[in-house]
Order: C-alpha cells, then structure tokens, then sequence
C-alpha cells in the first residue's frame, strides 16, 4: 500500500483528499501543529525518516479572506518557504503534487480559457499570484514534482464566509438575500473529481509537469445563485452590488483530459445540490 502525506490537513482540500484516499492507500496529514513546513531541518527530517512514495502539498499561506488573521506581508515568503523545504526534500520521496493556481497567469490579464502555454505572458503582481508562479518555474525543471493548476473548487469543508457557493447556500438556508459583489463567469471543479484527478497522478507517470484541473465549463454568479435558490425551494432576492461584469477565471483542460481519457466531470447542479444538503445536516447536527 503507498505511503501518502498531505499538508495543510484542515484545510478543505487536504480535508476531502483525506476522506476520499483512505483506505485505498497509507495516509497521513499533517496540519501546523504538527509539523511546521517553515521549519527547513524539521521537515528535512521527517521526509527523511517516513519516505513517503507521494507527498500532496495542499497547504498554502493566503491572507486574502476578510476575516484572515495572516499576515498579508508574508504571504511570498512564507508560501515558498514551504513549497522550498519540502521539494529540497525530493530525494526521499517518490514524487510531489502540488496545488498551483490561475493566480499564476496573473490576475490582470485573465483571458477566458487559459492554457497552460499562457504562462510567463505575465508576472502576477500580487504575492499569492507570484508565490505560485516561482513554484512553476521550478516545479518544469524537476522530475518529480508535478503542478495540477487549480481554479475555483467546490465541495464540502469549504470556508463558507468567503467562497461564494457555500456562503450562497448558507444565505439561501437562512432566507436571506444572496449577495454578490461582483458577476463573473468561473469554472467550478466538485472537489470529489478533484480526488479523482489525484489518485490518477498518485498511480501514473505523467508527460507534463504542469497541467490545467478544472472542468472546462463556466457559470456566472448569478446563473448560480439562481440555482441555489431553486434547490432551497424559497423565493429569495438576489442582489448584485457591482453591475460590471468581471474577468473570466478558467483554464483550458484539454491537456488533462488527453492524460485522463474518459473522464467524466460532476454537473454543477449536482455538486451544488450535494453540497446544499451537506449544509443542512451540519446545521441540524
């Protein structure tokens, strides 16, 4: 059975891939307290000792969120530091996925449907964009380490106050208007088929080293909540503070779905109902 370590274990994806890998393989999160990846000897150390056959680093230093108590200022260091301590560690391990981010292609210059050619057009100016873009550049000239790209994902665990399909579904259950801030067009993945897109990574060898996760369909926020509303079954207001329509946030699958082959993607009506329903047995437990 393969040895497998995700970092960042509390958070949402590193929560999912947790409940979705085990069983089918030997795994282990670990969270800060655990094992702090700033540390450079510790990690060092604890790669060395357990040699893990694929280590998923999830874990991620993001002051974005409103109510985030991070440090906006450390945001660059504290993201490569991580991503650093453990890729230095590449010898003693049998490969390392990743979570890279459409940040990366930097946030001015979103087009609809990126590839990953796109690329090194620009230099993400936030610290977040451009943390994620060094992690690239490195990441294409080793063997061993393996970007999958994400964009917008969805599921259970989420952070409900800032992500906006699980604070509409928190809206929606309280009869209260659903408030978006901006409409925009994005390309939601469900965070089951994101699993899915590991576990093929975790048995293959890929011909890339960078690659596009997301389903190639795109919602807008509003076509969203409308469905939201649907599902609650309420006749609620949905109300749009900016009317200008934002840039698109997508990616260009094709390059996956070439590694994938038949690979099936989760409607979005399926994976907002799912995770509607998830919210209502948390709130009645």
């Amino acid at each position: 059975m393969k040895k497998i370590l995700i970092t960042g274990g509390n958070g949402f994806i590193a929560r999912n891939l947790y409940e979705n890998l085990k069983g089918k393989y030997d795994v282990k999160t670990i969270n800060h307290q655990e094992l702090d990846l700033l540390d450079s000897p510790k990690v060092f150390d604890y790669v060395n000792q357990k040699k893990f056959d694929v280590v998923i680093h999830s874990a991620t230093y993001d002051a974005a969120p409103k109510h985030s108590v991070k440090d906006p200022a450390k945001v660059l260091d504290n993201n490569l530091r991580m991503f650093f301590n453990i890729a230095r560690c590449r010898d003693y391990f049998g490969k390392m996925i990743y979570f890279g981010s459409g940040a990366e292609f930097s946030r001015e210059h979103w087009i609809p449907k990126m590839k990953e050619n796109y690329f090194d057009e620009h230099v993400p100016k936030d610290q977040y964009g451009f943390s994620k873009y060094v992690m690239t550049k490195y990441t294409k000239s080793n063997e061993n380490i393996i970007n999958l790209r994400l964009f917008a994902v969805v599921g259970r665990n989420d952070d409900w106050k800032t992500r906006f399909i699980p604070n509409a579904c928190c809206q929606a259950m309280e009869k209260e208007t659903i408030d978006i801030h901006q409409n925009a067009f994005y390309d939601y993945l469900d965070v089951d088929d994101l699993t899915r897109v590991v576990d093929w990574f975790i048995n293959n060898n890929s011909k890339e080293k960078v690659y596009n996760v997301c389903s190639g369909k795109t919602y807008d926020r509003r076509s969203l909540a409308e469905k939201i509303v649907k599902i609650s079954g309420e006749d609620l207001k949905i109300n749009i503070q900016n009317k200008e329509i934002g840039k698109e946030y997508s990616g260009d699958n094709s390059l996956l779905l070439n590694e994938l082959g038949n690979f099936e993607f989760t409607p979005i009506d399926d994976s907002i109902k799912r995770l509607y329903e998830w919210y209502k047995r948390e709130r009645n437990e």
